[in-house]
């Protein structure tokens, strides 16, 4: 028995006609011989509802709150009855009537006490995926895929740490093998949302946002699954945004150690904590669009085949702050270094980069709202300034690893562009520096066209680029 774990994003789920497609693709693994066990997320934007929901019931705004809780309702209900048939409908209307009362009882409450913990904030957030996992496991039902619901709280067991839970692996396993596996075993088709968890008391958590890739690599480890997809609305891993670079590449094929990279330095394709389930158990991952199955999408291999072209791809991360800590003559001094990380700790704000110089420390985080307060602590320290507005462009291959002459082709390649910080992964395959955020689109397409102008057919798709290409000739002879 070869187990596919098929995780749906929720623009794959957005609608009734995005359901049924999903549906087809599931049919066509299982004709392949496969059995599937598929992860769903909220529909598009219905986490986003929920939160806004939350923080405006929070306000005291109970007609606002409950106008959102409102829309959605609708929204599910109209889905429900374009997908299920009609002596199906009114069993799931009636069930997802429960849950919209309990999430406005939640939400009056909110209001009334105008305190949004987060605890309240998981079970608020949890709904999104509970909906639409309950939705399409209706759905194949119906269309003879033996489809079977499951709670993914009776499943994934995660700490208490509320907003980004840790999963607790060996009891996840211990839970799949126990629930979902004698399902598959029987021919039925466990569909469960993703994103969502619960305590060993049965306390609702969330994995993180984006956190349904995390429940898919999780549920592949837990039942050493043959393969894990992410079904999302791109065709793969590209060598860089196309939003910001038309001529951007589809990647085939690409190491678990790169794609980790990508994932953590802002590529949004991939959840970062995706990749660590399916190293551990060595299960190749599939990056893959819903709304064009049949592209092969990019696959993620403990071991990527040699390229020629040093880099696979660039990612891009806005919106990042660097902070300055100045103090000429306690840089050196034992335990100081600890002491500047113990205040991001305390804090809980990710450090992305490092520079040090002889007499200070730079650091790169996430612009948020809590940078006075990390500020106000580092100043017991050192002087502290902090410059906004920044953006990291991190380029990652493996074939960098001793290669001579790449750092200086890389600024070469934007030496028009400041750059504000420079550094390379301990891991040898990134080369990481930091730019101005208005700068960033430009020298992400300088990058792209220096490296990528002879790409290697083997790991890049070229066919679709050429094919443009020759369309773009044709126009301009006529």
């Amino acid at each position: 028995m070869k187990i596919v774990v098929m995780k749906f994003g929720g623009t794959s789920v957005e609608s009734p006609a995005s359901i049924a497609r999903t549906a087809e693709i599931v049919e066509g693994r299982r004709a392949g011989g496969l059995s599937p066990v598929v992860v769903v997320s909220a529909m598009a934007k219905v986490t986003d509802q929920l939160l806004a929901a939350a923080a405006t019931a929070e306000r005291g705004d109970r007609t606002g709150a409950l106008a959102i809780s409102s829309r959605l309702r609708n929204r599910h209900l109209d889905a429900v009855s374009a997908l299920l048939k009609e002596q199906a409908v009114g069993t799931i209307h009636a069930w997802m009537e429960e849950q919209f009362q309990a999430l406005d009882d939640l939400l009056r409450g909110l209001a009334a006490v105008q305190e949004l913990t987060p605890r309240t904030m998981d079970l608020v957030a949890s709904y999104g995926e509970r909906l639409s996992s309950r939705m399409v496991g209706e759905f194949y039902a119906q269309c003879g895929l033996n489809g079977t619901h499951i709670d993914a709280r009776t499943c994934i067991v995660t700490d208490a740490e509320h907003g980004k839970a840790t999963p607790l692996e060996d009891k996840i396993e211990r839970q799949l093998r126990f629930t979902v596996l004698p399902l598959v075993e029987q021919g039925q088709v466990p569909v469960l949302g993703g994103f969502i968890g619960a305590t060993e008391t049965g306390i609702t958590t969330t994995l993180g946002r984006g956190g349904s890739d995390y429940t898919g690599a999780l549920i592949g480890r837990g039942l050493n699954a043959h393969a894990i997809e992410i079904w999302t609305d791109v065709n793969g891993i590209m060598t860089t945004d196309p939003r910001v670079c038309p001529e951007a590449l589809r990647v085939k094929t690409i190491s678990f150690e790169e794609a980790a990279e990508l994932a953590y330095f802002g590529a949004k394709v991939l959840h970062p904590a995706t990749i660590l389930p399916a190293v551990q158990k060595n299960i190749p991952v599939w990056v893959l669009n819903s709304k064009d199955p049949a592209n092969h999408g990019t696959q993620i291999t403990a071991i990527a085949s040699h390229s020629r072209t040093p880099f696979k791809s660039i990612a891009i991360k806005r919106k990042l702050t660097i902070i300055d800590v100045v103090a000429s003559r306690m840089l050196m001094t034992h335990g100081y270094l600890r002491a500047i990380f113990e205040v991001f700790d305390r804090h809980k704000c990710v450090v992305d980069m490092v520079s040090t110089s002889e007499v200070s420390v730079s650091l790169t985080v996430d612009s948020n709202e809590r940078l006075p307060a990390i500020a106000a602590d580092l100043s017991q320290l050192a002087d502290v300034k902090y410059e906004g507005q920044k953006a990291l462009i991190c380029m990652v291959g493996e074939n960098i690893r001793g290669q001579h002459g790449i750092a200086a082709q890389v600024f070469s390649a934007i030496r028009h562009v400041n750059v504000r910080m420079i550094s390379q992964g301990a891991s040898e395959i990134n080369m990481s520096f930091m730019i101005e955020e208005e700068d960033v689109e430009e020298a992400v397409r300088s990058l792209h066209r220096h490296f990528f102008r002879d790409p290697d057919p083997e790991i890049f798709d070229v066919t679709a680029r050429d094919a443009l290409a020759g369309v773009s000739a044709t126009s301009m002879k006529s």
